[in-house]
């Protein structure tokens, strides 16, 4: 009987290699790693979100709470302590000691919430559309490292409406004419445009579908919760004239057509809202959290009853699961609180999105702040940091941070129940992610001592250079003191025009910062280059702040070529301009060396994605066609979508930037030197090469350091 309960005993306590999913994470990282750490699901479900590190038998003994917990453990342990960071740049793989470091164990941490978001609809336009399981896998990983357990899902999505409109009696046709292209379904999923960028094909939706099922299966592995697109009217525009139903017109979007509106007071919507979430169940699964969000970015709520509109789609919603959250975006006039206010505390989780710049929980420094906050209902610190996937270093530390901390030292603070990145793209400003989802596992952060201790765990090793680098950085791109829209945009990716103030329709050019101090930390990492020869954290970063250098030096070439411009200096003119083509060509030859920054490594993506002809034309259609002009003609350049998403790439800075900026600077010296200047059509220029088959240069250049060195050389020496 004793020998029975002591093998019981140790069967509870012992670590579940059979059935813990981050022992595969483990291998995935580094073979043979999972032999060398012993991981422990606490028993005690009273506590708060925790890991433990300690050294344990000559192993690494991570104890946590859940399995969030757990992979933040494992990498505070990989990164603080053996100092080696799995991270976009290396593809997850790091090489581990033969023996694993104890100094400094053990480690106790506890997160101040229990809620730790990813994703943004955007993300899965501007950095997804064409992902595999494989790339889904790696994300998947580096979502449970740093401690992630709510994550937006809408893989497929476009499968379960195609179920739903078809039991409204539509057509195959009718709904590819409802749907979007790959790059286009997010936008379309947040009730913003339809048709255009398709159609879908059969392949699509069956390779969808399998690509859903791996995503779902691991997220319930490792108890991340997916947030699941739920239901507040949308069908197609044509709806109350093909189902009799009462629906609204919501605009347009970016001179897009709305989908249409069904009101939630019409007898259609409970029998609508069943069918969407039959349909979602049968597709994904019952889920928690469903994210919601009517009138997104400007959609009329004209003729809409507010209140009863938010509890009939919450009644819609507890019908599918009784547990259910809405979960929704504050963002501009969202939510309205007349639809929220009478719901259910700890019914609603709202996103508070751009807490780094204009936060709405209550900050009364914020343009927009709102005086009671999101009242009695739960909330996210969230950050939103990239837009459209530009290419640029950037950040506001200082203003995440102390805003962070502020919130959790306010009144308000009692309902914020956990933090979110919803950026809209990712792999780019990667010391930022870190930052952010180690701040719940901080009391406080000495930003400082942080980032000495980032510049170790990055390239493995303490560097002094390395670290009064970061310091600069810290001090320069990474502390944008402005309200703007991401990254101080490049010159280089601009329409041609004799004044740029912005290349997208909501940034600008202009440096908040002396490009001068970031000179500096390029020449300090340049110094040091050599010993971090394969390093690729190391690696990615310099050709980074390399190319922000020359971006910084680009504009100040254009405003000098335009001053001498302006000035009928035809000589100086000719001087500046061949300095400024010269550049954007050099800029194209650096980041021929990291596939990160290539075009060629998007368009293989998008291409691998097929299985015919016809597909890969309208992928690589879809995935030029949102980095460049986005839209039609009226949404490109009425509406102001062009070059949103614009991409700071080798091969698109050759290709496409280089010959835009040719065409319109030889126009001007047409101009100067009295001859006809030319009309140029830039939209039909630029889908036309939207329509190009040209291939592009998919493997990275070898002598990464050798260019970078010449190109830093040649214009800053």
């Amino acid at each position: 009987m004793k020998n029975n309960l002591l093998i019981i005993f140790c069967l509870i306590c012992a670590p579940i290699y059979s059935t813990n999913p981050l022992y595969g994470l483990l291998e995935r990282i580094d073979k043979g790693a999972s032999a060398k750490m012993e991981l422990v699901l606490s028993n005690d479900t009273t506590s708060s979100n925790f890991f433990h590190i300690e050294s344990d038998c000559g192993k690494i003994k991570i104890t946590a709470s859940d399995y969030a917990s757990m992979g933040m453990g494992i990498n505070w342990y990989l990164k603080y302590v053996a100092g080696v960071q799995p991270s976009w740049n290396n593809g997850l793989k790091v090489k581990l000691p033969e023996v694993l470091p104890t100094n400094n164990l053990p480690i106790y941490r506890t997160a101040n919430h229990s809620r730790r978001y990813y994703l943004n609809y955007c993300t899965y336009g501007y950095s997804m559309p064409f992902w595999d399981w494989e790339r889904w896998e790696q994300e998947l990983d580096w979502m449970i490292l740093h401690g992630i357990n709510q994550v937006l899902l809408m893989t497929g999505l476009e499968n379960v409406w195609d179920s739903i409109l078809k039991r409204l009696g539509y057509s195959t046709d009718e709904v590819n004419d409802f749907l979007c292209g790959p790059a286009f379904l997010p936008w379309w999923a947040m009730n913003n445009l339809q048709n255009w960028g398709g159609p879908l094909t059969s392949h699509w939706h069956q390779q969808q579908a399998q690509l859903k099922d791996s995503i779902i299966q691991r997220m319930h592995d490792f108890h991340i919760d997916p947030v699941l697109p739920g239901y507040a009217g949308m069908l197609p525009s044509n709806a109350g004239e093909k189902l009799g139903v009462n629906t609204t017109d919501p605009g347009l979007w970016c001179g897009f057509q709305r989908p249409a509106f069904l009101l939630p007071t019409d007898n259609a919507f409970d029998s609508i809202s069943s069918i969407y979430y039959e349909e979602l169940t049968n597709y994904y699964g019952i889920a928690k959290y469903y994210s919601i969000d009517p009138f997104h970015e400007g959609g009329s709520s004209a003729g809409v009853n507010l209140n009863l509109a938010g509890q009939k789609i919450m009644e819609a919603l507890k019908k599918c699961n009784p547990e259910a959250v809405w979960v929704i975006q504050a963002w501009q006039d969202n939510p309205r609180m007349e639809m929220i206010s009478g719901l259910e505390q700890h019914d609603v989780e709202v996103l508070d999105l751009w807490c780094e710049s204009r936060p709405q929980w209550g900050e009364q420094n914020s343009l927009w702040y709102r005086p009671d906050g999101f009242g009695k209902h739960d909330w996210l610190y969230c950050n939103v940091l990239n837009f459209g996937n530009n290419v640029g270093l950037f950040g506001k530390l200082n203003a995440t941070v102390n805003g962070y901390y502020d919130a959790i030292n306010h009144p308000k603070g009692r309902q914020m129940k956990g933090i979110g990145m919803l950026m809209e793209g990712i792999e780019n400003n990667p010391m930022f992610f870190e930052l952010f989802y180690d701040l719940p596992w901080y009391k406080t952060v000495n930003l400082q001592e942080w980032l000495d201790l980032y510049a170790f765990y990055r390239y493995g090793k303490f560097c002094v250079e390395c670290g009064q680098a970061w310091k600069i950085l810290a001090q320069t791109v990474y502390d944008c003191p402005t309200i703007q829209e991401g990254t101080s945009e490049s010159i280089f990716c601009a329409r041609p025009d004799s004044v740029v103030s912005k290349v997208s329709c909501c940034s600008v050019v202009d440096l908040y910062y002396n490009p001068a101090e970031l000179q500096k930390a390029a020449a300090l990492m340049l110094q040091v280059a050599d010993n971090f020869r394969g390093n690729d954290n190391f690696e990615y970063d310099l050709v980074d702040i390399v190319r922000q250098c020359i971006t910084n030096k680009g504009l100040q070439i254009y405003n000098s070529m335009m001053d001498a411009y302006m000035q009928q200096n035809i000589e100086q003119f000719e001087d500046y301009k061949k300095q400024f083509l010269e550049l954007i060509l050099d800029q194209d030859k650096l980041l021929s060396t990291r596939k990160e920054f290539m075009l060629g490594h998007w368009l293989q993506i998008a291409r691998n994605k097929a299985t015919n002809k016809e597909e890969r034309q309208l992928y690589e259609w879809n995935a030029k066609t949102i980095i460049t002009t986005w839209g039609n003609r009226t949404t490109a350049d009425d509406a102001g979508l062009k070059d949103y998403s614009h991409r700071e790439w080798n091969g698109m800075l050759k290709d496409f930037y280089f010959c835009r900026w040719q065409m319109y600077l030889d126009a001007l010296s047409c101009k100067l030197n009295n001859k006809i200047m030319p009309n140029i059509d830039y939209y039909a220029w630029e889908q036309a090469w939207c329509n190009q088959k040209k291939q592009y240069q998919t493997k990275p250049a070898c002598n990464l350091l050798q260019i970078t060195n010449s190109i830093y050389n040649k214009h800053f020496k």
